[in-house]
């Protein structure tokens, strides 16, 4: 075989996932017809104000498939087209509640233009064109919505953030000993640091508000048990748990799984990961609803893609 015949068979017929970046303009608003002022006001809060507001959504599609004898796994021209036409160029600039018909919301079958329910849409337009492994939806940077075609299951996430100090050191240990293992990190005084953390729920979208859950319990959920109680800390001497835990981003990671996993349970969703931001170079993440291993060879399959 010759080096030139070699090299453009390089990658053909190997698996591979890549990914395109859409953008589009759109406002909505959350009401619905069937109940009373007070009740959507009640459900939707600010959403349900007359005539809705807007948003810059973000949409990441990634696709999978084989790399062909030219090195790509789809033509990008193609993929380019398929969204403008499905998706940015219907949505942009848009009501959505005016769009598609699945949001016309005086049908039985209507749903709210929610991120969740947008997403699941967007997949449902897109997947006979694109071989879709996955839609990511972003309503802001704080706010996102992930769905892998399981019908009326997604995942929602929030971010949020909060200031703390920590020091990291074992007691039953001298301060060299520490020193040794946590370095710096183990100075006597401490430091601190601007956390970010990620809270994803999953859970089924309802046929009506297209929400997975009740959006601003949800966030007061994460704000009275996790951002009240740990801003502006140190948590080693202020957070009775971290009095006998080595406050490492793991454990914080870990603590905070652990306290908001049932009252999230109780407003109809599961928590399923927890991702806390320490530094720009340090962050720790916790699966709730799968091994470490099986998270541990998801991250692997994640490095495998090409951003396009």
């Amino acid at each position: 075989m010759s080096l030139t015949h070699s090299k453009s068979k390089h990658g053909e017929g190997r698996e591979c996932v890549i990914t395109r970046r859409a953008c589009f303009s759109s406002s909505h608003r959350y009401w619905l017809p069937e109940k009373s002022p007070k009740e959507n006001i009640a459900l939707f809060g600010k959403c349900s104000i007359a005539p809705g507001h807007g948003h810059n959504y973000e949409l990441v599609v990634s696709m999978g498939g084989e790399l062909d004898a030219y090195g790509m796994v789809l033509n990008l021209s193609d993929v380019k087209h398929s969204i403008k036409d499905k998706v940015t160029e219907p949505l942009d600039f848009r009501f959505l509640n005016d769009v598609w018909p699945e949001f016309d919301i005086t049908q039985e079958k209507g749903i709210l233009p929610t991120t969740e329910a947008l997403v699941s849409i967007i997949w449902n337009r897109l997947k006979d064109d694109l071989p879709l492994t996955s839609l990511r939806l972003y309503e802001s940077p704080t706010l996102w919505a992930d769905y892998y075609g399981k019908k009326m299951e997604a995942l929602l996430t929030i971010q949020t953030h909060f200031n703390a100090a920590h020091r990291l050191a074992k007691d039953d240990i001298s301060l060299s000993e520490n020193k040794k293992i946590y370095g710096k990190c183990a100075r006597v005084n401490g430091h601190g640091h601007n956390y970010f953390l990620d809270v994803t729920v999953r859970g089924e979208i309802d046929p009506r508000t297209g929400m997975i859950c009740d959006l601003p319990s949800l966030q007061k959920i994460i704000n009275d048990f996790v951002v009240e109680p740990l801003d502006h800390t140190f948590l080693n001497k202020d957070i009775e748990y971290f009095k006998t835990c080595v406050p490492t981003c793991e454990n914080i990671a870990l603590y905070i799984s652990d306290i908001l996993s049932d009252p999230i349970k109780k407003i109809g969703a599961n928590l399923n990961k927890i991702k806390l931001q320490e530094s720009p170079n340090n962050a720790a993440e916790i699966y709730l609803e799968q091994s470490n291993s099986n998270s541990l060879q998801i991250n692997l399959e994640k490095k495998i893609f090409t951003q396009v």
